[in-house]
């Protein structure tokens, strides 16, 4: 009896010896795998195949993970994407996360832990709410049904994790979560205390959904009422406009 198929991922890696050990591993974990050994390779690959995970090398001899991220984003790829790379450098994780990634495994690694951080992400990503599909708080609301983020009416583009990191901060409106709650449950893993990590996340998606700007009642242009909000030495939080004045 033929095993069943986990999900399909492409593998983009240019050293074959690596691409080989990812294909023999990931098929024998279950996974349907194609693979890709440029960057261009990787997109043509991934429009074609619209896999459920990337598996992506930062250095390709053409152009680099991070550009192949941006423009399979830019055409509405949203397929969770995890970075390898030969360098364990906060810079580049901070560029891997806001172009869109969702996760970094450093050269050398091992084969178990490549899958079990694959899985770590499907898992969160295919996480589905069984209540009602719209969460909001003010004039913020994402639906779990069609993963449509707006603010005041306006659509907001956000990848796999941002998504997952406003969805966690709304589930939780009015209270404050630390750096360590949010990498727990945003990336399931422990970064080592790598706060730069949060932070840098924290202030894209804040550039995001406070960054709108909206027409007041005389037609003048403002933006938004900010509701995701910094408590310096504790964490992070979430709350409606109602809660702000006087803050």
């Amino acid at each position: 009896m033929s095993k069943q198929i986990e999900a399909s991922i492409v593998v983009v890696d240019d050293e074959p010896s690596i691409r080989d050990l990812l294909v023999a591993s990931l098929h024998f974990a279950g996974f349907e795998v194609a693979t890709a050994a440029s960057g261009s390779e990787a997109i043509t690959v991934i429009q074609q195949t619209q896999p459920d995970l990337i598996v992506l090398d930062v250095m390709l001899p053409d152009i680099d993970g991070f550009t192949v991220t941006s423009r399979i984003r830019q055409e509405g790829i949203s397929a969770p994407v995890l970075f390898l790379t030969a360098r364990d450098d906060t810079q580049d994780k901070i560029m891997g996360l806001t172009v869109g990634g969702d996760d970094y495994v450093t050269k050398p690694f091992s084969l178990e832990e490549v899958v079990a951080r694959i899985r770590a992400i499907l898992r969160r990503t295919r996480e589905q709410s069984a209540d009602d599909p719209v969460i909001s708080v003010g004039d913020l609301e994402i639906n779990e049904d069609s993963h449509d983020v707006t603010r005041a009416g306006q659509p907001i583009d956000l990848s796999p994790t941002e998504y997952k990191l406003l969805r966690y901060l709304m589930d939780n409106e009015g209270r404050v979560l630390s750096k360590a709650q949010i990498l727990d449950h945003v990336w399931q893993y422990d970064w080592g205390g790598d706060a730069a990590i949060v932070e840098s996340y924290i202030s894209y998606l804040r550039k995001k959904v406070d960054g709108v700007t909206i027409e007041d009642e005389h037609g003048k242009a403002r933006k938004v009422e900010p509701l995701i909000q910094t408590k310096r030495g504790i964490g992070y939080m979430i709350r409606g406009p109602k809660y702000a004045a006087g803050e």
